[in-house]
């Protein structure tokens, strides 16, 4: 049943007279932190959370709280202002609903819990210190806890959880099983779908985080840039841009993947590393130190780029093969096999080289 239906039900129960009741105001009133009264409840039948003659939490009016359903307040909770509690709701505690929110199906909203404007409902549950406002709307299975905040229009759904300090907020999605925590922050229109955000992270922009991807400590998604499969983002790294990341790849570090980049397989990309453009990088490929993989360029296989080294152009570079130093391939060269390119040298133009070759300034 839709919530307007047990609005509606409600509204006939009322009009069918006080036996159809199942509470009543006493005469215990409270105050609210913006100075309003509420009165405290009691109930006239036994429900899901209450006995009948036992005392519950308080309500600004009877259009808090549906008399149709087992929708219950209880202990020192309050329900005020425009706020409305239906179907088989459950707010506890010292929670606190109020402005125009709106809760329904099996949701609960307990401890110190603030919920204002926002919506609650299915199975979802609002606990501790968490808060929910604005816009906002958590449902599906989805839990908010400890001293998260969700706001503006943002929604959790699914099996998802907000927990510590984290905030999600603006258009941002989180739903699957995704966790959001720590001081994670997850804004603008960044969606979230599985995978653990925590620490001091941030996802924002137009970024994509799935699957079982982590992304912790001071890093940042933003953008439009995707991360996916059992990708890592952590330390201080950046993923920007259109950049996508996935497999088990991990940037980390200093590092930062941008532009068009495409990253995939077990790349590592780390220290203070920069992959962008329009770049390809696969497979093993390890890319650390200052080094640079830029443009078209395509690294793949076991190859390690690293030291101040630079990788442009349409250049390839794969197998095993070293590029280190202040070393350079360029153009549309290709290294492979087991090739070592270090010092100053420059491998550029159509220039191929393979084998076991070493090239030094």
């Amino acid at each position: 049943m839709h919530n307007n239906d047990w609005v509606n039900l409600d509204q006939n129960v009322r009009k069918r007279g006080l036996d159809m009741r199942k509470y009543k105001l006493t005469e215990e009133t409270s105050v609210t932190p913006d100075g309003g009264i509420v009165t405290r409840i009691q109930a006239l039948t036994d429900l899901d959370g209450a006995k009948a003659g036992e005392l519950g939490g308080f309500i600004e009016d009877e259009g808090n709280l549906v008399h149709s359903g087992n929708a219950w307040v209880s202990g020192n909770a309050k329900v005020f202002g425009g706020a409305k509690v239906s179907e088989d709701v459950l707010v506890c505690g010292n929670a606190q609903v109020y402005g125009d929110a709106s809760l329904w199906g099996h949701a609960v909203v307990s401890g110190n819990a603030i919920v204002h404007g926002a919506r609650v409902y299915d199975n979802a549950r609002v606990e501790d210190n968490a808060k929910v406002s604005g816009d906002a709307i958590v449902y599906g299975s989805a839990r908010v806890c400890d001293n998260a905040h969700v706001y503006g229009n943002a929604e959790v759904l699914g099996d998802s959880v907000v927990d510590g300090d984290a905030k999600v907020c603006d258009t941002a999605i989180v739903f699957g099983d995704a966790s959001v925590g720590g001081n994670a922050y997850v804004r603008g229109s960044a969606q979230v779908c599985g995978g653990s955000i925590y620490g001091n992270a941030v996802v924002s922009g137009d970024a994509k985080v799935s699957h079982n991807v982590e992304v912790y400590g001071d890093s940042v998604v933003e953008g439009a840039a995707q991360v996916w499969d059992n990708a890592r983002v952590f330390g201080n790294a950046r993923v920007s841009g259109d950049a996508q990341v996935y497999g088990t790849a991990a940037v980390y570090g200093q590092a930062w993947v941008h532009g068009s980049a495409f990253i995939d397989g077990e790349v590592e990309v780390y220290d203070n590393a920069s992959v962008f453009g329009e770049s390809r990088v696969r497979d093993k490929v390890k890319v650390f130190g200052k080094s640079r993989v830029l443009d078209g360029a395509s690294v793949r296989g076991s190859v390690k780029v690293y030291g101040n080294a630079r990788v442009s152009g349409t250049s390839k570079v794969s197998g095993d093969a070293h590029v280190c130093g202040a070393a350079r391939v360029f153009g549309n060269a290709e290294v492979s096999d087991n090739v070592q390119v270090f010092g100053t040298a420059l491998v550029g133009g159509d220039l191929k080289m393979e084998g076991d070759t070493k090239l030094s300034s």
